[in-house]
């Protein structure tokens, strides 16, 4: 039978309405860091577009722990991937797109192989940085054991749009990809901090050739990290590691002594604390429970800090791990900010499509998923507190507001959220 031109013309008519739906539903879709509805006010994004570039460092003559042996540590150069978001130029034409490369699985378990998958970002690769409004401040963000400089791009993104340098590491022999023994992450958390606030500070020299030249202004830094991320950043900013956590590293790494540089006893280490980091913000950081410190070494955390914990987190502790880290820090104006009932996962992305696929190792869905919390009101709730808290501190913004509340929102509305979307939540203050 003949179709009348008519119906061929409505029949076209809808495939083309449907193509350019799909189009607009694609480039509307979800992605990492975007609102929900009860969003607190501080979670938009900010006026800067963004950009982002992938650069690789070399750290040279680190000793290499994992090669210790009878307490003789041979050396090597130790490289760093690092990715770099910024505030940017956006062409006429283009938009903030990028996809973002990531692998689940562990290469260190042979039950867990790697798998690539991609996920998108708001932000366009390799734009051209926008210096407006002259330098800006510096943002390190420190993985956990294992993860990916790219594990948090719902808040990397999003601090760059308000004005800031947001660097990533991939943390060597602790990513995904790489991972390695244990006593690698243990030594050289810190000391890739402090490497690549360094790095980045030459980079960022006037007269550097690099895309930073003028762009960031590291004597006004924040240290950002999860898990073994919030245990180097700790030390980085005055928590001096315990004998004990010296002795265990020397049971891990063939006898070696390296950690000992980074303990409170240690002349050396109270000289390596660096005065351009004048805030930190630790995620659910390891340690406590471990004896990795002890009263005299959280005295020596003095920067203002905001700790961000699971009040049932089975990794790090609560009670016993950071909420005693935070109880201990009695020299710091700190802030301890708990997801009742959630675990270990309230710093990283949502979880990805990936992950959802049947026949994977749970693992590989629980590496982001919270069995209490949407993954994606954590992160909004992320975004709040810690524009607040690098706004109050490193653009001198009033934002007091916002973290000036009662314990919990039962005894009292809390500022910047909507009405009854603060339920789970509790916020502690304490002052030196």
């Amino acid at each position: 039978m003949l179709l009348s031109s008519r119906f061929i013309g409505l029949l076209l008519g809808l495939v083309f309405y449907s193509a350019a739906a799909w189009a607009q539903a694609s480039n509307d879709a979800f992605v990492f860091g975007d609102l929900l509805p009860d969003a607190p006010e501080l979670a938009a994004r900010g006026n800067h577009s963004v950009g982002v570039r992938t650069l690789t460092v070399t750290h040279p003559d680190q000793l290499d722990v994992l090669r210790s042996k009878g307490g003789q540590t041979p050396r090597y150069d130790r490289k760093l991937t690092l990715e770099i978001w910024y505030p940017a130029r956006i062409p006429a034409g283009k938009t903030e797109r990028v996809v973002y490369d990531q692998v689940m699985g562990s290469s260190n378990d042979p039950k867990r192989p790697l798998i690539p998958f991609t996920f998108a970002g708001r932000a366009l690769r390799d734009a051209e940085p926008d210096p407006a409004t002259g330098a800006y401040p510096l943002v390190i963000v420190s993985h956990g054991y294992l993860g990916s400089r790219l594990l948090f791009t719902y808040l990397t993104e999003n601090l760059a749009s308000k004005g800031y340098v947001v660097v990533g590491i991939d943390h060597a022999e602790s990513t995904f990809r790489d991972a390695g023994g244990f006593a690698s992450t243990l030594l050289n958390r810190s000391l890739d901090d402090l490497f690549v606030l360094n790095e980045i500070a030459r980079l960022g020299a006037k007269n550097s050739q690099s895309f930073l030249a003028g762009l960031v202004d590291s004597d006004n830094t924040a240290l950002i990290g999860y898990s073994m991320g919030g245990y180097g950043a700790l030390n980085v900013v005055g928590a001096g590691y315990s004998a004990q956590a010296a002795k265990t590293f020397g049971q891990l790494s063939g006898g070696s002594n390296a950690l000992d540089i980074r303990t409170t006893a240690n002349p050396a280490y109270k000289t390596s604390i660096d005065p351009r980091i004048k805030v930190a913000v630790a995620f659910a950081p390891w340690g406590m429970e471990r004896g990795v410190w002890d009263a005299e070494g959280l005295a020596g955390l003095k920067v203002p800090t905001l700790f961000i914990a699971g009040s049932k987190d089975d990794i790090s502790g609560y009670e016993k791990g950071i909420k005693a880290i935070y109880d201990g820090a009695v020299n710091a104006d700190r802030y301890l900010l708990t997801y009742l009932n959630a675990r270990h996962n309230v710093a990283p992305n949502p979880p990805p499509v990936e992950s959802l696929k049947p026949g994977l190792h749970f693992d590989e869905y629980y590496r982001y998923a919270e069995p209490a919390w949407n993954e994606r009101r954590i992160n909004n709730i992320n975004q709040h507190f810690v524009t607040a808290f690098l706004g109050l501190h490193l653009k001198k913004l009033d934002y007091a507001k916002y973290l000036t509340l009662p314990l919990s929102p039962n005894e009292g509305a809390w500022t910047g959220f909507k009405p009854r979307s603060a339920v789970g939540l509790e916020l502690r203050h304490d002052k030196p």
